[in-house]
């Protein structure tokens, strides 16, 4: 009896976060809905656009710091918070066309925060959602595939450009350090942070096509986009963290 009563308060409990969850989230659902609404053209950079482009990112950080603020800020979710961070402050640099590389070194950065955030945590014990050794394995393996091949396609477009001495090195390090976070989210097994290393791959690697090939007419929308899915992927997988291995050891107790 006992156990079901406990089970039946976690249970209103988690769904009281839930709703909390999603209340916190209205100021990045208006920030990027304002971000998409404005539109504000890339040929005038400016201090409001670095603000609009990088709000959605920082309330993020505050619902991450609401929730999570504290002590709870020392474990893996004070990684998230400082990768969200990081990730910011690359919003702002590549506002401007010449403080890419910056922006880059603060991406990059977050990436690295993430890959600790990702590698603290541990696996989802959920049968549902955890992924097979094997599985896991081939994912691991495609997915550095499918990365070096792209290098290997941006590699002539990289050479081509001026600064090819600094901008090669410099994405290839990227790469390296993306592809470790996307491997590290697989590795928990846990859906939203896994589609949320993803995500982020995936708007990397437009902006790539973006910048690097050729301008791409829908390109702009689909880096953002994704990038945002990525990000708010990433923090709510780092908020609903704790409850996930609440339930995990629920079920676990129930079936013993």
């Amino acid at each position: 009896m006992d156990i079901l009563e406990t089970q039946a308060s976690c249970r209103r409990k988690e769904r009281r976060s839930l709703a909390e969850l999603v209340t916190s989230l209205l100021p990045f659902f208006v920030s990027s809905s304002t971000y998409f609404y404005l539109w504000l053209p890339d040929s005038s950079p400016s201090p409001f656009s670095a603000a609009v482009k990088s709000a959605p990112v920082l309330s993020l950080a505050g619902l991450v710091w609401y929730h999570k603020g504290g002590r709870s800020l020392c474990g893996s979710i004070g990684a998230v918070l400082a990768g969200l961070l990081l990730s910011a402050a690359g919003d702002v640099c590549l506002i401007w066309k010449e403080l890419f590389l910056p922006g880059m070194l603060f991406f990059a950065l977050a990436h690295v925060c993430y890959s600790l955030s990702f590698s603290s945590r541990p696996p989802s014990s959920s049968p549902r959602s955890r992924l097979s050794p094997s599985l896991l394995l081939l994912l691991s393996l495609s997915l550095w595939v499918f990365a070096s091949l792209s290098f290997l396609y941006f590699l002539p477009h990289l050479s081509a450009r001026k600064d090819s001495s600094v901008i090669t090195p410099a994405v290839c390090v990227y790469t390296f350090l993306i592809t470790i976070m996307a491997n590290l989210a697989l590795v928990t097994s846990r859906p939203l942070t896994m589609a949320g290393a993803l995500f982020f791959m995936t708007s990397d690697l437009t902006l790539a096509c973006h910048t690097f090939v050729a301008p791409l007419p829908w390109g702009r929308a689909a880096v953002m986009t994704t990038y945002y899915l990525a990000q708010v992927l990433i923090a709510v997988g780092g908020v609903r963290e704790g409850s996930d291995v609440v339930a995990d050891g629920l079920g676990n107790r129930k079936r013993k």
